[in-house]
């Protein structure tokens, strides 16, 4: 399959928007830009089309997409009711990085959905990716776009790695405003859970609703899912990821240690400024100051992929303060180690 190349400017082209128009609802997919990650997505009204996502990403079936619409006004099109929080949260926090899960109506396959009677659903806050909502006049089920299983994609040259000759079409929209994935919050619930924390955190919902909310995020089902991430094996990179947990202080003579143990292996550091500035002759990354949750969640799936790249076979990561931002961050590294952390 050749894939189709476009920029941002390109979109403003009536013949590239009819082209990718008919690709879209004739099955084809597009991996696009959004401020949380990646995207790649096809028609959410056809059932072939999310067939073709799972087959793309080598994605289990049972894993639900998100279904991304331009306007809120296209919500009741696709759901069975809408629960007492919805609008509040709409306008508190669409379009941006919080998605809502609903009963679904019949408009939605259960392809789409995991075969659950339930539907999840946001408007992304970016422009490319609005632009292309409005071109295409459907809602596009779009899950991370990156092989399943690995880091998610936050610059254009991830998606370009895993997808190029896979999709149709491929839109360049630089890198990544905030890094992670969308919070997801389940709304069919007597009290709205947290399946999967991200930029919108639970204390900015519970502000916002008055009332305290569930965090369901750190279960793992042996069900099916409501929310992507909940079920299998997410964020990880090809090498052995450790995380450990500790004082800073202990971290570092702990890390040290176990570099120079392993001096015949390829091995790498992942942490805050803090913390890999006191690490010498091993590959490292730093993801920015340990206060800047916002930047070290911006810089951590592009510093797993960085890994990947160089074929590292031992990963050193740490832990870090859950507060705000921190949770998410916490979410995606416990993932990415599959649960596996050393306690100093």
């Amino acid at each position: 399959m050749e894939t189709i190349i476009f920029q941002d400017k390109d979109l403003d082209n009536i013949e590239n928007q009819q082209f990718i128009k008919k690709t879209i609802l004739e099955g084809g997919l597009i991996v696009f830009p959004t401020e949380t990650v990646y995207g790649i997505g096809g028609n959410a009204l056809s059932s072939s089309s999310a067939k073709n996502i799972f087959d793309a990403k080598g994605r289990p079936q049972d894993n639900p997409l998100i279904v991304h619409i331009k306007d809120p006004k296209e919500l009741e099109l696709y759901i069975a009711k809408k629960p007492l929080f919805t609008e509040l949260l709409i306008k508190s926090f669409w379009p941006g990085p919080l998605t809502l899960i609903f009963e679904k109506n019949l408009k939605i396959p259960y392809e789409v959905t995991g075969g659950l009677e339930t539907v999840a659903i946001r408007i992304p806050n970016h422009l490319v990716a609005l632009k292309l909502l409005k071109i295409i006049d459907v809602p596009l089920c779009a899950p991370s776009a990156n092989i399943s299983g690995r880091p998610s994609s936050t610059r254009f040259s991830h998606v370009l790695n895993d997808f190029n000759g896979k999709v149709d079409i491929m839109i360049d929209g630089g890198s990544s405003d905030i890094g992670l994935e969308s919070t997801v919050l389940d709304l069919t619930q007597p009290i709205p859970v947290i399946l999967r924390p991200g930029a919108v955190t639970k204390a900015m919902i519970e502000n916002v609703l008055e009332m305290p909310i569930i965090d369901g995020a750190l279960e793992v089902t042996s069900e099916k899912p409501k929310s992507p991430g909940m079920k299998y094996k997410h964020y990880a990179p090809k090498g052995y990821v450790h995380l450990i947990d500790g004082a800073l202080e202990d971290v570092i003579t702990y890390i040290k240690k176990e570099v120079q143990s392993k001096q015949m292996q390829k091995v790498g550091v992942i942490g805050v400024e803090e913390v890999v500035r006191h690490i010498d002759d091993v590959y490292k990354v730093s993801l920015g100051a340990k206060d800047n949750l916002k930047e070290v969640g911006h810089n951590l799936f592009a510093a797993l992929r960085q890994m990947d790249d160089l074929n590292i076979e031992d990963i050193y990561m740490h832990t870090i303060n859950k507060d705000d931002l921190g949770e998410a961050i916490m979410n995606r590294l416990s993932k990415a180690s599959n649960y596996h952390m050393i306690k100093l």
